[in-house]
C-alpha cells in the first residue's frame, strides 16, 4: 500500500470512529481487519456486523475528497464491495452519523481532511467525471411496478409488494381529492398515465395528463387504448405551459423536483389558472425538511442534473401567492425508504438480463448505488416526501378525519 493510501485510510477510521456512536464498521483491506465505530465489537460467529472489503486502498483517498460522490464512484469502479451487510445499511449508518458534523467538532481531524483535500486538487486527482447516462425504458422496466410509477409508493404493511405500494398511494391521492364521476382531472407531469388510468377506473373520474416525453405520452396512449379508455383519458404531449381548460381537481406527483427554481412562479400559477372554482390538487414532491438545501453531488452528476428539493415553505408561499388555501400536509417520507427497497430488490434480480452493451458493470454498480442512496436518505437525511393538498376555495369544506 502506497504510504498516501495509509495515511488517507487511518484518516478516514478515526473520522468513523469518532462519527459513529451505535455502530462497528469493519474494513478489510490486504488481509487485514481494521474497525471503526463505538458500537459494540462484534462477537465471534456474529455475521450481522458490516464488513467492507477494499478491493483497492485508493478507496479511503476518494471518500475523503468527495465525499459521497467519491465513494459513488469507487463502488462503481470495483474498489470497494460489502462483505457482510448490505450497502444501503453501510450508507445509512454513514449518514446518520454526521461525518461532516465531527469534524466540525474535531479541529484537528477537520485541518487533517482539508489538506487531503487540497492535496488531491493539486494534483488533479478528481472525481471521474462522466456523462449523465441516456437510460431507456427497459432500465425502469427493470425495477419499477407494472404501471411504471417512479415515485414514493404508500405502505400499508412493511410487506407490501411494489404492486400493492404504488396501488395504495394512487387510492390515497384519489380519496385525498375526493374524486368521483364528474370530476375532471389534470395530471401535469403524468409519466405514463397511471394515476390518470385509475382514477378513471377506480374513482370513475375523466381526466387528462400532460408530459413532455413522447415516449411517455405514445405508451401511456396505448395503455389507455388498451383498456377502452379513450374517451375518458387523453394524454397530451405539450411542456405545462400548454396546459388550458378548467378541471375541478389536479395533481402533479413526482414533478416538482425536476422545475428549476426560477420557474416555480410559472409553476403554481399554471396549476392556480388550471382550476375551475371550488377546486382541489395535490402536490406531491420529494422535499428538504431543512433550512438548507444542499444537492448531493453523486446524484447531481449521475442520475437527475439540475434536480432540486423544494422547502416546505417554497411550496406554501407558491400556493399563497396564488390563492391557493392550504388543507392538508403530510409528510410519506417513512415510506420512501419501502418503495425504494422494493425497487432495489427487483433491480437486483433483473439487472443481469439488461443490455450488457448498453448498460456496463460500472453502470449497474452505479445505479445499485443510487438505489442504496435513497433508502439511506429516506432512513437518515433531512429529506421528505411531502403530499400537500390544496383548494382555490377557503371555505372548501375538509374532512374531519385525515385518510
Amino acid at each position: 500500500m502506497l504510504e498516501a493510501d495509509r495515511r488517507a485510510q487511518a484518516l478516514l477510521l478515526r473520522i468513523i470512529d469518532t462519527a459513529v456512536l451505535d455502530a462497528r464498521i469493519e474494513f478489510l483491506v490486504e488481509g487485514s481487519v481494521h474497525a471503526a465505530g463505538r458500537g459494540p465489537a462484534a462477537a465471534e460467529g456474529d455475521h450481522g456486523r458490516l464488513m467492507v472489503r477494499v478491493h483497492r486502498p485508493r478507496f479511503f483517498a476518494r471518500v475523503l475528497a468527495f465525499g459521497n460522490l467519491g465513494m459513488g464512484e469507487a463502488f462503481m469502479d470495483g474498489d470497494f464491495d460489502m462483505e457482510r451487510g448490505s450497502l444501503h445499511e453501510l450508507l445509512t449508518t454513514l449518514l446518520g452519523a454526521g461525518l461532516e458534523n465531527a469534524l466540525k467538532q474535531d479541529a484537528r481531524l477537520a485541518l487533517a481532511v482539508a489538506a487531503t483535500r487540497l492535496r488531491n486538487r493539486l494534483r488533479g486527482k478528481r472525481g471521474n467525471v462522466r456523462r449523465h447516462y441516456d437510460v431507456g425504458e427497459d432500465l425502469f422496466e427493470s425495477f419499477l411496478d407494472s404501471r411504471l410509477m417512479y415515485s414514493c409508493g404508500y405502505a400499508q404493511s412493511p410487506d407490501d409488494d411494489l404492486e400493492r405500494l404504488q396501488t395504495n398511494k394512487l387510492d390515497r391521492v384519489c380519496r385525498k381529492l375526493e374524486l368521483g364521476p364528474g370530476d375532471r382531472l389534470l395530471d401535469i407531469g403524468c409519466g405514463f398515465g397511471g394515476l390518470l388510468i385509475h382514477a378513471a377506473e377506480r374513482f370513475g373520474a375523466t381526466g387528462t395528463g400532460y408530459t413532455s416525453s413522447r415516449s411517455h405520452s405514445s405508451r401511456a396512449r396505448a395503455e389507455v387504448a388498451r383498456r377502452g379508455l379513450t374517451d375518458r383519458v387523453h394524454i397530451e404531449c405539450a411542456d405545462y405551459g400548454a396546459i388550458r381548460g378548467a378541471y375541478s381537481k389536479a395533481v402533479s406527483v413526482g414533478m416538482m423536483e425536476h422545475v428549476p427554481r426560477r420557474e416555480y412562479k410559472r409553476f403554481f400559477g399554471v396549476m392556480a389558472a388550471a382550476l375551475a372554482p371550488r377546486g382541489m390538487g395535490l402536490l406531491h414532491t420529494i422535499g428538504c425538511n431543512w433550512y438548507r438545501n444542499d444537492h448531493d453531488p453523486f446524484i447531481q452528476r449521475y442520475i437527475f442534473p439540475g434536480s432540486s428539493q423544494p422547502r416546505l415553505s417554497e411550496i406554501a408561499r407558491g400556493l399563497e401567492t396564488n390563492r391557493l388555501a392550504i388543507l392538508d400536509v403530510e409528510n410519506i417520507k417513512p415510506h420512501y425508504r419501502h418503495t425504494v427497497l422494493r425497487w432495489l430488490e427487483r433491480f437486483r434480480e433483473s439487472r443481469d438480463a439488461l443490455d450488457p452493451v448498453r448498460y456496463s458493470s460500472a453502470f449497474k454498480r452505479m445505479w445499485e448505488y443510487y438505489l442504496s442512496c435513497g433508502i439511506a436518505a429516506a432512513s437518515a437525511s433531512n429529506a421528505a416526501v411531502y403530499q400537500v393538498l390544496f383548494s382555490n376555495s377557503h371555505t372548501a369544506p375538509l374532512q374531519l378525519h385525515r385518510l
